[in-house]
């Protein structure tokens, strides 16, 4: 058995860091209930139990699918999803599930680092426990944390996914450029000559809050990780800071991108959506993405085979180039549903390895577990040689609390805006992170 990190040197403080606030962009969402039954019949005249679900955008087409899967199984439930933009999940679901009437069925983040987190939620009575699921005991042990709280298992997800450039190969062709970048120095150059050939280097839509994030994620690996693997433990024993760490650096290199000129125009008005339509129709060359979106970019491509990815190098030695990776975003039970044990025994059917398939084959991730009939998205190729050692978890699942993510939103979006400079911004995010 591999997977993404199954052998990357991590530990398990640092993979915590893992994976939160990576979910994709706009859907609208609808009201929610926990009622046990609703009054539709199955074909055999009985009534059938109606499970809520409610999710972020990237989970849309693996969860259509697998709901109709599951109905023609189980004829007497049936799966009714919704999704919601990230903010308001964070949020609405969220307080739901305080006040009790959340959906049987909801999006859950791995780790502990966002208001929809798994530790956070689970910490608070709020999730139920998976444990008993088969799926659960064949978690490598190197994403525990991710999954579980005290050694149960409240979290179910696909995968891991990675984030690098989502970037339009004719687009680089045409420009002259023949093969992906693999230190800062060539990434500028190539930047350049994109720009030179009338096309933006890189697409931006930092309106969307969660897409703010990217950029900095994918050059953290290099600039801190790098060169000390152990910064999440010193950060957390109070003996490192974002403001005296490679964060100034990797920030510094975000607004370098934005000083020559390599981003859309107005990348604070532009979203996530836009964003996805400039490097489809070959506007833009590249985009700074999670890999789970990847499916996005391709649906409004004209020729989805275009869209491949690659690795940001955020170092001038290729060999200190290192990257992030991590579990995907997954869902959970409520532990206080009228329909808790309709809702784990769905989600013991998304369990099944053929389900953790398809799941990760439609978001171009990494089966969480592998078997003859799993499959790797030509795109992730690239990234696979970084995870033997130089390969560590999504940032923010490591912070001790829900405050220092939308704190790094915020502060990425002063700081294209010209309104704080990176010392601010720094100290706000050590501000929320002591809090």
């Amino acid at each position: 058995m591999t997977d993404l990190l199954h052998h990357a040197r991590v530990s398990r403080g640092q993979f915590l860091r893992m994976m939160g606030g990576l979910a994709a962009a706009t859907l609208a969402t609808t009201a929610c209930s926990t009622r046990p039954e609703t009054t539709a019949t199955t074909g055999g005249g009985g009534a059938t139990t109606e499970l809520k679900f409610i999710g972020v955008a990237d989970q849309k087409t693996p969860m259509d699918e697998l709901a109709a899967a599951y109905a023609k199984a189980t004829p007497a439930v049936r799966i009714t999803a919704s999704y919601a933009p990230t903010d308001q999940v964070q949020t609405s679901v969220r307080t739901q599930l305080g006040a009790g009437n959340a959906p049987d069925l909801h999006v859950v983040y791995p780790g502990s680092g966002s208001a929809m987190s798994m530790t956070q939620i689970a910490q608070a009575g709020l999730l139920a426990d998976l444990s008993a699921q088969a799926w659960t005991q064949t978690i490598p042990a190197g994403f525990k944390p991710a999954f579980q709280l005290d050694g149960k298992t409240y979290l179910y997800s696909a995968g891991s996914s990675v984030i690098g450039a989502v970037y339009n190969k004719k687009v680089f062709q045409q420009a002259g450029i023949d093969a992906p970048p693999t230190t800062w120095t060539e990434f500028l150059a190539v930047c350049d000559k994109l720009k030179k050939a009338g096309v933006t280097p890189i697409a931006l839509g930092a309106q969307t809050p969660w897409v703010t994030q990217l950029i900095t994620y994918a050059l953290v690996p290099s600039t801190v990780y790098a060169k000390d693997p152990t910064f999440d433990d010193k950060q957390l024993a109070g003996q490192a800071t974002f403001a005296g760490s490679g964060w100034r650096q990797a920030m510094e290199m975000y607004l370098e991108l934005q000083k020559r000129g390599y981003f859309n125009d107005k990348p604070n008005g532009t979203t996530f959506e836009q964003q996805t339509s400039m490097v489809a129709t070959g506007k833009a060359a590249m985009a700074i993405q999670v890999s789970a979106v990847l499916p996005d970019f391709r649906k409004a491509a004209s020729s989805p085979d275009d869209l491949s990815m690659f690795p940001v190098p955020g170092a001038d030695d290729a060999n200190q180039v290192w990257i992030p990776a991590g579990v995907v975003v997954g869902l959970g039970a409520s532990a206080k549903g009228r329909n808790a044990e309709q809702a784990k025994a769905f989600i013991d059917f998304l369990g099944r390895q053929e389900n953790i398939n398809a799941w990760a084959k439609a978001i171009a991730a990494i089966p969480l577990t592998q078997d003859a009939g799993s499959a790797i998205d030509p795109a992730v190729q690239s990234f696979l040689p970084f995870t033997k050692d130089r390969a560590v978890p999504f940032m923010d699942q490591r912070w001790p609390n829900a405050e220092v993510q939308p704190t790094h939103f915020a502060v990425v979006q002063e700081l294209l805006a010209g309104d704080a400079t990176i010392d601010e911004a720094l100290k706000k995010m050590d501000e929320a992170y002591r809090k």
